[in-house]
């Protein structure tokens, strides 16, 4: 019972020892960039926030794709199971967030226009024939959609591109900036012992790390989001083509 006591209080001690080691760790990084000169600040306050635009960029885009992926396959379903375009358009309104309901969109858009301005019967009476004039101008209304669609979605992911790219960079520079401090500070003490050189350097390496902080959670987002986007990309040509062949089905 004793001995199991003894180990114990040992793990005891070895546990409050990590815990106090971390903590004078971040208070003594803490206390590098309270001590740091001004360059310094500016460097680690441009990295902080490039980090967090670059992470509020990645929760919004999470959280948008999602409620696309799913509105789109509801749409889908609606769209495969409907008889008529006016059905899906009834329906599209209710799910605004997929990309394919602005595509559906315009396309419903240019066959309405056509059809109302084809021209009139000649014959009194005659119903009016539910035909398009132009499929060249529906495929032209859809790439332009498709455009449009794309350019909603790619928003805010070239601002994780720059920071992937200029952060190590920016974190460089504060680190070669406080190097040069470091050395002049040891020029004019006349002391070149590591008690005189660590805390300077230590300044100077946070602006690196912080630096691959942002850079590295940035790229791999950024890397995440375009496969994504490539896979949206094909669906929403997909869904054009298929759209045309309905169109062309049903109105020439």
């Amino acid at each position: 019972m004793a001995e199991k006591g003894d180990q114990k209080a040992r793990m005891f001690t070895t546990a409050l020892t990590l815990m106090q080691f971390g903590s004078q760790q971040g208070l003594g990084i803490f206390r590098f960039f309270v001590q740091g000169g001004p360059m310094g600040k500016l460097v680690l306050g441009v990295l902080v926030l490039f980090s967090l635009g670059s992470w509020a960029i990645v929760f919004g885009k999470l959280v948008h794709f999602s409620r696309a992926n799913r509105q789109s396959e509801k749409f889908m379903e609606a769209f495969h199971r409907s008889q008529r375009f006016s059905e899906v358009n009834a329906m599209a309104s209710k799910l605004g967030a997929s990309p394919l309901v602005g595509i559906f969109q315009a396309g419903y858009a240019e066959i309405d226009s056509q059809i109302k301005n084809a021209p009139e019967p000649e014959r009194p009476g005659e119903k009016r024939a539910y035909r398009i004039s132009s499929i060249t101008a529906l495929e032209r209304t859809l790439a332009r959609a498709v455009n449009v669609e794309l350019q909603t979605v790619t928003r805010w992911t070239g601002f994780l591109a720059t920071t992937a790219a200029a952060t190590p960079f920016i974190g460089l520079f504060g680190t070669v900036w406080g190097i040069m401090q470091a050395f002049n500070d040891i020029g004019l003490q006349g002391s070149t012992s590591i008690v005189a050189v660590a805390p300077g350097i230590a300044e100077a390496l946070i602006n690196t790390a912080a630096g691959l902080a942002a850079a590295i959670p940035a790229l791999i987002a950024y890397n995440y989001f375009s496969q994504h986007l490539r896979r949206l990309r094909t669906r929403m040509q997909d869904f054009v083509l298929e759209f045309l062949n309905l169109a062309e089905r049903n109105f020439t």
